[in-house]
């Protein structure tokens, strides 16, 4: 098969930083097997072209960039027919996967992977903020020969909209994330980890707020937050003034092999988003035997209470009380590791390529008959 991927980003020639690894990891898998082509909107701000992971990216750049990727797939199936387009998060990237793919008459598939339908509006945050944005995702969403999600949180809300789904996860590759058994804690302080870039969707102020309850309670913890910082120390301020001190370092951006190293010496992975169709690092903390308390969003929520610890969002106290109960029982931190790595492992990279795969051979007929026919052929 010839495959037509459209992404965001996270694709960098450099295939280490600014790449989201759940890309990198289907990419691979569907290369071994297809010619790959990825359309990337904003990998870097002019166009370009690069392999990856055996794949080939193009990249599409700034100004004009609906119309140049849609164009782009167009010539590049007239060097050779794709099969399928399969755009990983809807937006501009499912329409152009949806509107490319009519025009070729080829079956689409569009995966939820953020908040594309959410209106977190006191944020500026989702896809359904605005009528314009609304409007697009019911076209493109009722467009699509197939549509997925990665959580079953994500599957209610396209439920709700009327969109039939299927359940397909973004997995860990555990050939770059080697599962570890989950281990006891060795004393000491609790050590914490949060992993996400510092913005207003991961809330972070609520979890910083949850962290000054358990240190005013006498709990000895020493937090570690990964992650690139686009509130301009806004959250760093946050912590000094909440009186955090030491007790709270900001690492910033660390490689996967960074951070694997720093997943695998923490006890427990704390997330506070107000939103998350995944999150992938609940399934890497996951892999390498950390337990996860965080808010009640995707995976988290779908797997509370055997495989995580799930609190209402925004709720700082429940945080800190969740938090707490954890640290002060071993068997249990134990118990929701052994659970959640159970899960995480039962859908990696491996099952997510194969899931992928059995929809483009479930729709390639629908691709056969359009050759044939030279008509639309797409319903």
């Amino acid at each position: 098969m010839k495959i037509a991927l459209v992404l965001p980003g996270g694709v960098d020639r450099g295939g280490e930083e600014r790449v989201i690894p759940a890309f990198l990891a289907l990419i691979g898998r569907l290369a071994r097997r297809h010619e790959v082509h990825v359309f990337a909107l904003h990998q870097e701000p002019r166009p370009g072209s690069w392999p990856l992971a055996g794949a080939t990216v193009h990249n599409i750049g700034a100004c004009r960039t609906v119309w140049r990727a849609i164009r782009e797939i167009r010539e590049e199936h007239g060097r050779g027919p794709f099969d399928v387009v399969q755009a990983i998060f809807s937006g501009h990237c499912g329409f152009i996967a949806v509107a490319a793919a009519k025009w070729l008459r080829r079956p689409s598939l569009v995966h939820i992977a953020g908040g594309e339908l959410v209106a977190l509006t006191s944020i500026d945050y989702g896809g359904r903020r605005k009528w314009r944005s609304r409007l697009r995702e019911a076209v493109v969403l009722r467009a699509a020969n197939v549509v997925t999600a990665a959580s079953a949180p994500i599957l209610r809300s396209l439920r709700a909209l009327g969109i039939p789904a299927r359940r397909v996860s973004l997995g860990v590759d555990t050939g770059t994330w080697p599962p570890l058994a989950p281990r006891p804690r060795d004393g000491g302080p609790a050590r914490l980890i949060h992993v996400a870039s510092l913005n207003r969707v991961k809330d972070q102020a609520t979890l910083l707020r949850a962290m000054a309850k358990l240190a005013n309670a006498g709990v000895e913890f020493d937090l570690r937050i990964v992650g690139v910082d686009t509130l301009h120390g806004e959250i760093q301020a946050l912590s000094r003034c909440l009186g955090l001190g030491k007790r709270v370092s900001f690492l910033g951006f660390r490689t996967q092999r960074e951070l694997r190293a720093l997943m695998a010496s923490a006890d427990l992975l704390v997330m506070s988003s107000l939103h998350e169709a995944g999150p992938l690092v609940f399934l890497e903390a996951a892999v390498a035997g950390i337990p996860t308390v965080g808010t009640a969003v995707g995976h988290i929520a779908e797997w509370a209470p055997a495989a995580a610890l799930a609190v209402p969002v925004g709720d700082a106290n429940a945080l800190a009380d969740a938090i707490a109960r954890v640290v002060d029982d071993d068997v249990l931190r134990i118990d929701l590791a052994r659970e959640a790595q159970r899960h995480a492992l039962a859908e990696d990279a491996d099952r997510t390529a194969a899931s992928f795969q059995a929809l483009y051979e479930e729709l390639l007929p629908l691709a056969a008959h359009a050759r044939e026919e030279g008509g639309p052929g797409i319903p």
